[in-house]
Formats: C-alpha cells, structure tokens, sequence
C-alpha cells in the first residue's frame, strides 16, 4: 500500500508531461489541410500586369537588373515606385531608370509636410510638386504619416483634409496625375487586443501597429477626414491604397465608390479579405472593374503567388503567405479575363501618365 501511495506523484508528473506535450501556441499550430481538390499553384500572372505599390527607396542607385530579372519571373511588366521622394532624388532615380530600363519602372514623388503652417507652404509644395513632375515623377504618394504623426509648425497633428494641403491636390489635379494614399490601418488596430480580435497575432507580434482613439485619433475620424479631401477636390484622381482598408466590407466600399466618382481603389496588403469571401469580392469586381488596380506594398516576389491564385483560379481551400495576417485560407475568384487584364493593366494604364502601353496586348 505505502508503495501504491509512492508512485502517485510519479502518474501525476507524467499525465502533467503528457498534457503539456499536447498543448502548443497559436503561433505554433499549423496544420497541414487533408482536403483533396484540385489546385493551380502559380508562379506568374497570366498577362503582364503594373503593380501600382511598390516601395524601391534606393533606385537613384540601386543597379535594376537583378529587380528586372524578379520581375519578368512575375509577368510584371511595370514597377510603380511610390518611394520617389522629391527634388534630387526625382533626378536621380529617373536618368537610372532612362539609362538602363526605360520602359519598366515610374516613380511617384512624395510631399514633406514637416513645415506646414508656414506662410506660403501649400504654394511652394505645390511649385515642388509641378517641378517633381517636370522631372520625371508621374504620380504623388502620400503616406500614413499624414493623420499618424505628421504635426505643422506648431506641433498639431495635421488633419488629412486641412485645407493648408488643398494647393498639394489641386496641384495634381491640373498636372493630370493620380495620388494615392495610405491613411489609417486596418480597424482591428483600434479594436481591444483580445480573443475576438482577429488580428490579434499580428498585433502581438508587431505591438508598434496598436492604435487606440487617442493614438493618433479615432479609426473613423481619420477615413471620414480622407474622404471629405476626395469630395473637396473632385477633379483630382484618388488611389485609396489597401481598399481604403474595407476590403472586409465591401458592400460599404461600394456606396464609397458610388459616392466619390474620382477615388479608386487597389489591393496591396488585402488579398486576405477578397481570399475569403470570393463569391462577394467577383461581384464587387464585376461592378467596379473600372475602378480597381493591382498593387502589392512590400516587395516579396513570393508573396505574389497569393493574389494570382485568388484573382486567376477557382481552388479552394489554399494557405495565405503570411499566418500573422490571415489564419483563414483562401478561395479563388476566377475572374474573366475582361476584368484581369482591367485589373491588371489597363485602369492604371488610363490613371498613371507616360506608362509604355507596347508591353500590353489589347
């Protein structure tokens, strides 16, 4: 009997080893799926396509042909650099371009906002932002540092809609080129970091991403600060980046789109969202074909992969790139090849200026 009670720590520490064995992070688990059905993994697009979001900081330098070389394995026929800067770098990154590969990249200049406030800013930006074009640039990138963290000369934040900016968009405007612009993050950001919050992964392991309505202000305010700036300028074209971040709900996308006739849309970063709900997102994309343009943000070629076999094929079931961003799988849409090559090419071909239309077929 003494020896039976001896023993019980010992089953104890070992159902405790056992449990802990079956136990494993969120992070961790990733279970290989067992359904059979067919699959069409692709590497390439099936038409040249021009990614409008791409950022290459260094290409005043950088030698292009490894990145060409990328590219071609992509079918991407045209890089659009939003990483342009302004002034010198405009110059620099042009005569690269012109010197060894003409045809396959544009840039977009950027504004510095660090002197608003002072007299005669919104003018001399605006003279910047023509000289820019005059040197090459052929669209204006505005980053979500306008509503996060850009302040004027007093240290305010700048609202994305302060009429101090107004002469940056009237200025693209006249100059005929598109201006697309990231504000906010996705609403989840803003949401408690909890079990319901479906990027709580991605939250937990980039914690800088966490927003709140005091840092820097509520999601709403800034979309709604956004979309007044569309409404206000309404000759200027608009590429609301990321979906304009309601990729996940695209019925209200649509009334957007209905409402600011001069704001387009592109998909960097929400492949995901169309991923999961591909019988919703091919009707969106039937009714708006006109108004959506591929982009991708970070330059991962691998990654592409994702988009081509969501926006391409009718598979089921398949794995996102990124677990952190998504831990749902994917459905392809199987779009027509009228609303691919659109998608692909000809929207931006008819937004962004100077565009090689010879690499496209018809």
């Amino acid at each position: 009997m003494r020896r039976s009670l001896a023993l019980i720590p010992l089953f104890i520490s070992l159902i405790s080893f056992a449990q802990s064995q079956e136990k494993m992070d969120f992070e961790k688990y990733n279970p290989t799926s067992t359904l059979v059905v067919p699959e069409h993994k692709l590497t390439k697009a099936k038409f040249p396509f021009i990614d409008v979001h791409n950022h290459q900081e260094s290409m005043p330098s950088m030698d292009l042909s490894m990145l060409t070389k990328e590219m071609d394995k992509l079918n991407m026929a045209v890089m659009v650099n939003l990483s342009g800067r302004s002034g010198n770098s405009i110059v620099q990154a042009e005569k690269n371009i012109k010197d060894h590969y003409p045809k396959r990249f544009i840039v977009f200049a950027n504004v510095d906002f660090s002197r608003v406030g002072q007299d005669g800013w919104g003018e001399k930006a605006a003279n910047q932002l023509e000289q820019d074009v005059k040197n090459g640039a052929n669209g204006l990138k505005v980053f979500k540092n306008l509503g996060f963290s850009a302040k004027d000369i007093n240290g305010k934040l700048i609202p994305i809609d302060d009429p101090r900016l107004d002469p940056i968009w009237e200025k693209a405007g006249e100059l005929k080129i598109p201006v697309l612009i990231h504000t906010a993050d996705p609403k989840p950001f803003w949401d408690p970091m909890d079990e319901k919050n479906e990027r709580w992964l991605e939250l937990a392991t980039h914690d800088r991403r966490k927003r709140s309505d005091t840092d820097p202000a509520p999601w709403q305010t800034l979309i709604d600060e956004q979309h007044r700036m569309f409404k206000k300028h309404p000759k200027t074209i608009f590429i609301n980046a990321h979906f304009g971040w309601y990729a996940n709900d695209l019925t209200t996308l649509g009334k957007l789109l209905d409402e600011i006739p001069n704001m387009n849309i592109e998909c960097g970063a929400i492949i995901a969202e169309l991923g999961r709900q591909p019988r919703a997102a091919k009707k969106f994309f039937e009714k708006y074909q006109d108004r959506i343009l591929f982009g991708k943000d970070s330059w991962a070629p691998e990654e592409y992969a994702t988009y081509f076999r969501v926006f391409e094929t009718e598979d089921e079931y398949f794995p996102y790139h990124k677990k952190y961003h998504a831990f749902w799988a994917m459905y392809g849409m199987g779009l027509p090849d009228s609303i691919l090559k659109k998608v692909y090419y000809k929207n931006a071909l008819r937004i962004i200026p100077n565009i090689d239309k010879s690499q496209f077929p018809d």
